[in-house]
């Protein structure tokens, strides 16, 4: 990178990272020598910038925290990464974002170089996204457990079971996790004394405690993203449906994310789905969209809602109007029975008679 302002913005756009970079992967990042790279480090350091630099081996370097930086000093893959995030934060996992993400967007194009305002601009331009249907995490819920599990704090809050039933928990927050459009949150709970995972959006009046407490590692060592993948696949050992689908385990699997259940091969040709949505007639409308035929192991109790959906589906095809023909020609009538047309009529594929010899 020849320009050195332009090598100056982008070394400082690496060192707010929360890392420490050494010389050598900063001159390979800005496409100079390791010299050339300190020289602009010693730049940035006489226009106030507080670069933290240490010796040795695990050395390196590193912007102090609480520096005052550009604001929104962002190279073209970072803006194109935070677009992005916004446009398909408008599909509404969390409450209230397919709201404030269009307006975040917008201010981040106001203040972005023309260059990069018009990838960006792009994006929202020509993108659009389905909106998810559902329950959504409350934002507010969101940050409360977030900062818990950041600052190790006790968490009480009421929780509504699949059921509707609501209980109060007492939690020692871990992590928070995204897995699809839910978010889940990984705590001890210290009334029960073991490992929980609990969806956010079923999180009511949650209340920091006040009090710190030590933090927890999952058993194992585990970590957060793989126990919720696990534990969401373990609420299927109680088997509550099982489908036989005609297909190949992994063109299934990659219709089915880990939130609704689990692919087991049969064969080359068919799997096995173990799965258990939120009611009966939500698990016989996902299996039906699946787009794979699909033979109903258990429980029978199920085959009443797939009968009723497609009795249901028939209706809507047997009550379609029936679709206005082409007027006829003036004069055209009906033809005679055994005549040309009339075959032809029956039998659309039959050709014309054309009369020569």
């Amino acid at each position: 990178m020849r320009d050195p302002s332009a090598r100056l913005l982008r070394l400082l756009s690496l060192l707010q990272t929360p890392r420490e970079w050494t010389g050598a992967e900063l001159a390979d990042r800005l496409g100079t020598t390791p010299r050339t790279a300190r020289r602009d480090i010693d730049r940035l350091r006489a226009l106030g910038y507080p670069v933290h630099g240490t010796r040795g081996p695990a050395g390196g370097y590193r912007l102090e925290a609480g520096a005052a930086v550009p604001p929104l000093l962002l190279d073209d893959d970072e803006a194109v990464a935070v677009a992005l995030s916004l446009r398909t934060a408008e599909g509404g996992a969390v409450a209230g974002v397919e709201e404030a993400a269009p307006r975040a967007l917008a201010k981040l194009e106001r203040v972005l170089p023309s260059r990069l305002r018009r990838r960006v601009a792009a994006f929202a331009e020509a993108a659009t996204v389905l909106p998810q249907r559902g329950p959504a995490a409350d934002p507010g819920v969101l940050a409360l457990l977030a900062s818990a599990c950041a600052a190790g704090e006790a968490l009480r809050f009421g929780y509504r079971s699949r059921t509707g039933e609501t209980t109060r928990r007492l939690v020692e927050p871990h992590r928070l996790v995204a897995a699809g459009r839910r978010w889940y949150l990984v705590a001890f709970d210290s009334d029960r004394a073991d490992w929980r995972t609990f969806r956010a959006d079923r999180v009511t009046g949650p209340r920091a405690t006040g009090g710190r407490v030590a933090r927890r590692d999952l058993p194992g060592g585990a970590d957060p993203a793989d126990w919720v993948e696990q534990g969401l696949a373990s609420a299927f050992d109680t088997v509550r449906a099982r489908v036989l689908v005609h297909a190949p385990a992994d063109r299934v699997a990659e219709a089915v994310p880990a939130s609704l259940g689990t692919v087991e091969p049969v064969d080359a040709a068919s799997c096995r789905l173990r799965t258990a949505p939120d009611t009966p007639e939500y698990l016989a409308y996902r299996i039906a969209v699946l787009g794979f035929d699909f033979t109903l192991l258990d429980p029978p109790e199920l085959a009443p809602h797939l009968r009723a959906l497609a009795e249901r589906t028939l209706r809507a095809v047997e009550r379609r109007p029936p679709r206005p023909g082409p007027p006829a020609a003036e004069g055209a009538g009906t033809a005679p029975p055994g005549s040309d047309g009339a075959a032809r009529a029956a039998d659309p594929a039959r050709p014309a008679e054309t009369g020569e010899p």
